[in-house]
């Protein structure tokens, strides 16, 4: 291709983009199928702007999927990933299984040979990971039960595509593996081959965990952001061109280096720097899926193509549905989760293309599975709307998504985000003493329960800048967190810090490891949700063993000063295991010293005021 037809090529893929996005979102369509029609129109089946470069633009725009599960892996520590263990495995495992089973019956019903229909169950057991998040985290409903349960489903199918990749060539001849292993790995004994594999992947943990960190601190220190996106693209590149040396999925090599990033301070910088790679990406990707969808076999065999989507689909709806209620999940969400992965997924092609050279899908039945994959990808947004739209307002109890509520405060002092238990009692003392605050909250009953009573609080993220900006944060003086999400906390934090950086941040903080986080994102001020409750039922337990009230309270005084002192220290120091424990030692010889001297001294058997069981001033 020469210059002049690639610089064309890219001006009318963008120019689809920038068209069709904004004219189905106004349409209230999603973005997703304004790109799969705006692929259609320009593809060749159609007007024909676009031809034959088709396949090497998706291989191109693939790399949108990469760099998502790259910033999907960093929205996750290791240990949200061990809380979604049994979804991942359970849900994603069962799903893959039985939807592999069901369709691999059908494929054998209408003429596939059994190796054949066990390769189609398997490669159209896989959605679609970029349409389904893109899809949710438009709708604001990532964060649901749903949600999080399409996300478990779609983590085990990317890693499944891993043993799927392994499982094909077996079931061809031998040979057939041998000519289409692209790998470098391809001509090693199988233990070799296990070894180089077992090494890309610990290669890839033991930079993201001890080598990228002084990398970014290195780059950030220049001032040059250009630099910084420039190591975040070279990052995510060498990881997905490793895996792919190795025979190794690219997107899955990156969702590990996104979790082994998720605890690093430059989490959110990555993310902001790479979200426009990924949106741009992901948008060719699916105008080059609408550009490839072969009219020409639809109109050919009709009947035969819409029945296999439609079939297609239907299977996918039914054993889906039906492991959501076995998992637990009600009857709203388990048609939302249905309705969301009903559909096929990218990686399809892949699997599709490998089992062809394989010999095991011969052109015909892969052509029509390809042709089926992207139909269905055409229709996925469709049918996440058909659930939105007409079964979602018909179960019981469903309310439509709310939007923010429109905050007109002005001469903000304080804003409170959550206003649950801990919040509550904040922002009533704040009243009491005649200080007026704004109150966010993301939980739309809680507000409304709470209006009742007449609390004024607004509905809203506060995480998001532009909240946070109406809510008063440019004027205000204090920015209360009580809310009792550790992840969302962190990222109001961050928010807040970025845009706000005058704003004197109070954050509630569930335990000590919390306390670390929120201290290392620069937060001078942290409670601990049980701690003075736990030194206050300590200092009374003193008492009632018969310790002078005086003495206690000092003590209870002491401890709380020394621990505070202590959790500072070793918030620096984070990361290492061995070092906090040091810490924790070193730390309770000297509380021990201190009280014990202080215990030993002080005898004051006549000071009766201290008696009083709610004492709670203060000794300085």
């Amino acid at each position: 291709m020469n210059p002049q037809d690639l610089l064309l090529g890219a001006f009318i893929y963008l120019a689809a983009a920038v068209i069709a996005a904004p004219l189905a979102t106004r349409a209230g369509l999603g973005s997703v199928l304004g790109y799969l029609v705006a692929g259609m129109v320009i593809g060749p089946s159609l007007l024909g702007l676009v031809g034959q470069e088709g396949e090497h633009v998706m291989h191109f725009a693939e790399f949108g999927v990469v760099v998502m599960l790259f910033l999907v892996g960093l929205e996750l520590q290791p240990s949200k990933l061990w809380e979604l263990r049994r979804p991942i495995i359970g849900l994603g495992g069962l799903q893959v299984v039985v939807t592999a089973a069901a369709i691999g019956a059908g494929a054998m019903a209408i003429g596939f040979g059994w190796k054949a229909a066990l390769a189609t169950g398997l490669i159209l057991a896989m959605s679609s990971t970029a349409i389904v998040l893109q899809s949710l985290n438009e709708r604001g409903i990532l964060k649901t039960t749903a949600g999080q349960s399409c996300f478990s489903v779609l983590l085990f199918q990317d890693i499944a595509v891993i043993p799927i990749l392994a499982l094909l060539p077996l079931l061809a001849a031998a040979q057939a593996h041998d000519t289409h292993d692209t790998s470098l790995i391809g001509d090693l004994p199988g233990w070799a081959q296990t070894v180089a594999v077992l090494a890309a992947v610990a290669a890839v943990v033991l930079v993201g965990r001890f080598l990228t960190r002084p990398l970014f601190r290195l780059v950030a220190g220049t001032g040059m952001r250009e630099v910084f996106v420039g190591l975040a693209l070279v990052m995510v590149v060498g990881i997905a061109l490793l895996m792919q040396l190795v025979g190794l999925s690219a997107a899955l090599g990156t969702f590990l280096a996104g979790v082994v990033l998720a605890e690093s301070e430059y989490r959110h910088e990555l993310e902001m720097d790479l979200e426009p790679f990924k949106g741009l990406l992901l948008a060719v990707f699916f105008i080059a899926v609408g550009a490839g969808i072969d009219f020409s076999l639809l109109l050919g065999q009709p009947l035969l193509v819409l029945g296999l989507v439609a079939g297609f689909i239907a299977v996918k709806l039914v054993v889906l549905f039906l492991l959501a209620r076995l998992f637990g999940m009600c009857t709203p969400d388990a048609s939302r989760f249905a309705f969301s992965l009903a559909q096929g997924g990218e990686f399809a092609f892949v699997l599709i293309s490998f089992a062809a050279g394989l010999a095991l899908l011969d052109p015909g039945q892969a052509g029509l599975l390809v042709a089926v994959v992207a139909l269905s990808m055409a229709a996925a947004p469709l049918l996440m709307l058909f659930d939105a739209r007409v079964l979602q307002p018909r179960f019981d109890g469903m309310t439509s998504a709310r939007s923010d509520d429109r905050i007109d405060e002005t001469g903000t002092r304080v804003i409170i985000a959550g206003h649950g238990r801990y919040g509550m009692t904040v922002g009533r003392l704040l009243s009491a003493s005649g200080i007026r605050a704004v109150v966010l909250d993301h939980d739309a009953e809680q507000i409304d329960a709470l209006r009742k009573f007449g609390y004024k609080v607004y509905y809203g993220d506060a995480s998001r800048p532009d909240l946070l900006e109406a809510a008063g944060a440019a004027e205000a003086q204090v920015l209360v967190i009580a809310i009792d999400d550790r992840e969302k906390a962190i990222e109001i934090v961050e928010t807040a810090r970025r845009h706000f950086p005058r704003l004197r941040i109070l954050a509630r903080a569930f335990d000590r490891v919390h306390a670390y986080r929120l201290f290392n994102a620069g937060v001078e001020d942290v409670y601990r949700e049980v701690f003075a409750s736990s030194v206050d039922m300590g200092e009374k337990l003193l008492v009632r063993l018969g310790v002078h009230p005086f003495e206690a309270h000092r003590a209870a005084t002491r401890f709380k000063a020394h621990d505070e002192k202590l959790i500072r220290r070793a918030a620096k120091h984070a990361d290492d295991t061995q070092r906090l424990i040091d810490l924790a030692r070193q730390g309770s010889e000297e509380i021990e010293r201190v009280l014990a001297t202080d215990m030993g001294g002080v005898h004051l058997p006549s000071d009766h005021g201290w008696e009083a069981p709610d004492a709670t001033r203060s000794d300085s």
